[in-house]
Formats: structure tokens, C-alpha cells, sequence
């Protein structure tokens, strides 16, 4: 499954850079979509895996916290990712006319570069904020990697500045953009639908019908994960721990593998790109 993540998402980068047809701010969101699932999931899987085929089932503090930092700043930056994308989708069919204007290589890098940076950003607070804290007992991580949530509940401190500084985080990065993509699709949708022909409105939404499956997708994973009320029972909360376990593991491995399935079985430009480049790559043979 690794293996299949990094081919997709690595062919996926492979041809929106040697395609011509693809330079576009679509694709180039796309690009950085599949970069940022690469880093992601190489932050975790390698270590899952090393721990179910070595008898060493032990972490150091410093790699648990880049493990955290690496995977918080991932998903933060994919947040904001998808909602920089939902409004390049508005402005090409909202405002077809002024797309080459508004969304010019500075801006749509620039859009990009922020992203990044805030992740990233949040990462550092976040977890900068996690590794000052005291942690006493047997310190065993109830969880596949070094995921932040786990990891604060070994604490023998209180950790309420974590839980608020957590809580402005998800406002930030899950209720914002998923607020943004939100508005941006009822626009969206409103201006499909005044189109006259249904072969017009079936062409608009297909250029963002695939960026809509993989919001759903990732929103509702992370929303479950972060957003749902704990249980306070004991046998519940085993439960939970259970399904917060199998939930990341979804998040960390299926949507990866999902996100350039999504991207390239109705997309007519990606399929044609790459079946160019396997042209090419057997006529050079």
C-alpha cells in the first residue's frame, strides 16, 4: 500500500511537471496535493512498519516529536491546501474571464507558499508546546505512531493550554476552510446551474467534482477524529481509542492512496498526460 502511494502521487507530480498542458494553478495545487501525501505518509509508515517487523517496539523522544511535528504539519497544511484549491475552482467558474488575471503564477504560488508555511507553523506551536511537558510512568503510546493526541495523555501535567491551544487550532485549520470551501461551493453550484445546456453544466462540475470527493473525504476523517465528543466510560472510551486508531490509520494511509485514483479516473487531461509519458518513455526504447 506504501508502495502504491508513492507511485500514484509520484506519477500524479511527475506529469503536471512535464506536461505542458498541466502548468496550470490547478495542477500545480494538485502537485503539492500529492508532495504533501508523500511526506505524510512517509512520516509514519516507515516507523509503523519497522515496529511489526522488529522486536524493538521502542521510539526516541526526539523522533516521536519530528514523527509529530512532521504528520501535524502535514494535515494542517492540507487543510488550508484544500480550501486555496476550492477558491481557484470558484474563480475558473465563477469568473472564467478574470481567471488568468486573478490566478497568475504569483499569486497561485504564492497561495501555495502559505499553505506550507502555516502548517507548518502550527506544527511548531503545537508541538513545541507537547515536548515541554513532564511525562512520567511507562510512557507506552497507545497508538500505531507518536500521534499528538496520544502522546499528551501520557502527560503528568496539566495540559489545558494544550487543549485550548488545540481547540483555536481546529477553529483555525478545520472550521475556517472548511467554511471557505463551503461558501465557494454554493457559488459554485449556483453558477453551474444557470448554465443553460446540461452538457455545459456536466463539464463544470467535472472539473470540480474530483476536488469535492477528496475534501469530503478528508474533512469527515479528520472531523471524526478531532471533532467528536470522548467518552467518558471506560469500556467507551476503549472503544474509541480502538476506532481513533483505525481512523488515523485510514487518514494516513487510504486517502493518500485515494487522492490520485480520485484525480485521474475522470480526468481526461491527467490520462492523457500519462499516457504521453509511457509513449514517450517506449519510443526512447
Amino acid at each position: 500500500m506504501y508502495l502504491v502511494i508513492l507511485l500514484g502521487n509520484g506519477l500524479l507530480i511527475l506529469v503536471t511537471i512535464l506536461d505542458s498542458r498541466l502548468h496550470t494553478p490547478m495542477y500545480f495545487f494538485l502537485g503539492n496535493l500529492s508532495f504533501l501525501d508523500i511526506c505524510y505518509t512517509t512520516s509514519s509508515v516507515p516507523l509503523v512498519l519497522d515496529g511489526f517487523l522488529t522486536p524493538r517496539k521502542t521510539i526516541p523522544f526526539s523522533a516521536c516529536a519530528i514523527q509529530m511535528f512532521l504528520s501535524f504539519g502535514m494535515g494542517a497544511t492540507e487543510c488550508v491546501l484544500l480550501g486555496m484549491m476550492a477558491f481557484d475552482r470558484y474563480v475558473a467558474i465563477c469568473n472564467p474571464l478574470r481567471y488568468p488575471v486573478v490566478m497568475s503564477r504569483a499569486v497561485y504560488v504564492s497561495m501555495a507558499a502559505t499553505s506550507w508555511l502555516a502548517g507548518g507553523a502550527n506544527s511548531l506551536v503545537q508541538i513545541s508546546l507537547a515536548v515541554q511537558l513532564p511525562f512520567c510512568g511507562d510512557n507506552v503510546i497507545n497508538h500505531f505512531i507518536c500521534e499528538i493526541l496520544a502522546v499528551l495523555k501520557l502527560a503528568c501535567a496539566d495540559i489545558s493550554i494544550n487543549v485550548v491551544s488545540m481547540g483555536v487550532a481546529n477553529v483555525i485549520f478545520l472550521g475556517v476552510p472548511v467554511l471557505f470551501i463551503f461558501v465557494s461551493y454554493i457559488f459554485i453550484l449556483t453558477t453551474i446551474l444557470r448554465i443553460p445546456s446540461a452538457e455545459g453544466r456536466k463539464k463544470a462540475f467535472s472539473t470540480c467534482s474530483a476536488h469535492l470527493t477528496v475534501v469530503v473525504i478528508f474533512y469527515g476523517t479528520i472531523l471524526f477524529m478531532y471533532g467528536k465528543p470522548k467518552s467518558k466510560d471506560p469500556l467507551g472510551a476503549d472503544k474509541q481509542e480502538l476506532a481513533d486508531k483505525l481512523i488515523s490509520l485510514f487518514y494516513g494511509l487510504l486517502t493518500p492512496m485515494l487522492n490520485p485514483i480520485i484525480y485521474s479516473l475522470r480526468n481526461k487531461d491527467v490520462k492523457a498526460a500519462v499516457k504521453n509519458l509511457v509513449v514517450q518513455k517506449h519510443s526512447t526504447q
